[in-house]
């Protein structure tokens, strides 16, 4: 039983982190096979159904609730979990705003192309993004002309998307503003600030603002442009390095913050040139090394280490209810849920994305995060909260206190309890006769029990972490 119990651990771990969470069932399933094909099977979303989003879409469309409640589904829904994962990886890194751009439709195909393009390698992913109109606006590449360069796009090209501060010089930026003149964007109809309708806007290259000149950058000249910057760009071992600790700060442990990547040395050296090693072994293939990331050992024993952002936070609490998995109303208060905890989604707090770690809670934030859990654990008959009293029924006896806990935690899954979080829980369940789900005659009861309990679960710390 204990080697079935650490499996599920390591399972769990792999869900938690490649994936929004798994119930336990669903982890029974998938602790029946190899983790290594589990793995395999993150790494191939097309192996899977998409979510039938079309009568989702059409539904939370109407009106000006954008995109946020369409995204929020796939990710409590999709079988695709490492898609939906990484999608919010590069939207955490390629931070764009519809604080400023107002344009859902914009905003939508951005993040779809993050879903479609994730995976793949990161030149494909950076010519697509200085091709994007959501981008081209938010930094302003619309506005670099040959004769009135704006660096804005070049230089955050530069520092936040690929390489980081210390590994380019000013000169580097102005020859990749001059690579990207004339990579603008036809403005939708009826403009592109405007929320109204579905008018799409698309890439357009204007070849009388582009810059012919020869330009010098990271060390090679020509007559650059921005397909070219990026293919110099991506072969540096600087940003190897950069997405190697994206990746190890979002998937196995918080990182100091980026700006300091370029003083402040890894946790864990040998990690990031593993990591380093598969992206220079592969060309920039992102699969490649989310594969070594997985199956490491570094990963594996990275547990809880995390605090859970707001968005990990909220889909791990409506994936144990059970809630949302087709058309409902309230789908747009649980996901605002995230902004009140600090994470809006499709509006970072800078172009930097959001922070990472402990900086997600102090005492208003911790009080968000638990009144929500603890909210959503109020109703018996929500699918996933049925299928926990349903297990404890199955199991045919009375459950003695010790017991009663213990099966909970099993199935809620915090980090380790503290001796502290135990005893609370303890005594809660001492407060009344040992469990019995099978006395009919106190089913109401004892169901009250067992709400009472999950939710002190998800009140405890050890909840909030990864």
């Amino acid at each position: 039983m204990a080697t079935a119990t650490a499996d599920l651990d390591l399972y769990a771990h792999l869900m938690r982190r490649a994936g929004f969470g798994a119930r336990l069932d669903e982890l029974e399933v998938l602790a029946s096979r190899p983790y290594e094909d589990v793995v395999e099977d993150l790494l191939h979303p097309e192996r899977f159904p998409d979510v039938e989003i079309d009568m989702i879409e059409r539904f939370y469309s109407t009106g000006n609730a954008g995109y946020g409640p369409i995204w929020w589904s796939r990710m409590f829904n999709s079988r695709r979990q490492l898609e939906e994962k990484m999608t919010l990886f590069w939207h955490h890194i390629f931070a764009t705003g519809q604080a400023k751009s107002a344009h859902n439709p914009s905003s939508q195909a951005q993040i779809n192309m993050f879903r479609q393009l994730g995976m793949t390698d990161l030149r494909t992913l950076l010519v697509e993004l200085s091709k994007d109109p959501a981008m081209i606006f938010w930094l302003d590449n619309n506005e670099n002309l040959k004769d009135e360069p704006n660096e804005n796009y070049g230089r955050e090209l530069l520092e936040l998307f690929s390489m980081g501060v210390g590994n380019y010089t000013e000169e580097d930026v102005k020859a990749a503003a001059y690579a990207f003149t004339g990579w603008t964007l036809e403005t939708p109809i009826p403009g592109a600030g405007s929320r109204y309708g579905g008018y799409h806007s698309k890439f357009v290259y204007v070849e009388e603002e582009h810059d012919h000149s020869d330009k010098e950058f990271l060390g090679e000249t020509g007559d650059w442009d921005g397909y070219d910057v990026v293919d110099i760009i991506v072969k540096q071992p600087a940003t190897a390095r950069f997405i190697a600790r994206h990746m190890y700060n979002y998937f196995v442990a918080d990182e100091p913050p980026v700006s300091g990547w370029n003083e402040i040395p890894p946790k864990d050296p040998e990690a990031i040139n593993a990591l380093m090693e598969a992206y220079l072994g592969s060309d920039g293939d992102i699969r490649s090394m989310l594969r070594v990331l997985f199956n490491s050992d570094f990963f594996k024993e990275a547990r809880y280490l995390r605090v859970k952002t707001p968005t990990e936070l909220v889909t791990a609490v409506v994936k144990l209810t059970g809630e949302y998995q087709g058309i409902e109303i309230g789908i747009s208060r649980v996901t605002g849920a995230s902004g009140s905890m600090g994470q809006s989604l499709m509006n970072p707090l800078t172009v930097e994305g959001w922070p990472f770690g402990a900086g997600w809670i102090d005492g208003g934030t911790l009080n968000e995060r638990v009144n929500f859990a603890v909210d959503e654990m109020n109703d018996a008959d929500k699918p996933g909260i049925r299928l926990i009293i349903n297990r404890l029924k199955e199991i045919g006896h009375p459950l003695s206190p010790a017991e009663f806990v213990g099966e909970c935690v099993q199935m809620v899954r915090p980090a380790p309890l503290s001796k502290e979080s135990i005893l609370g829980l303890l005594n809660y369940a001492e407060q009344g006769q040992d469990l019995d789900l099978g006395d009919e005659s106190k089913s109401e009861i004892n169901e009250f029990r067992v709400l009472r309990m999950i939710q002190l679960i998800v009140a405890t710390r050890e909840y909030q972490l990864n």
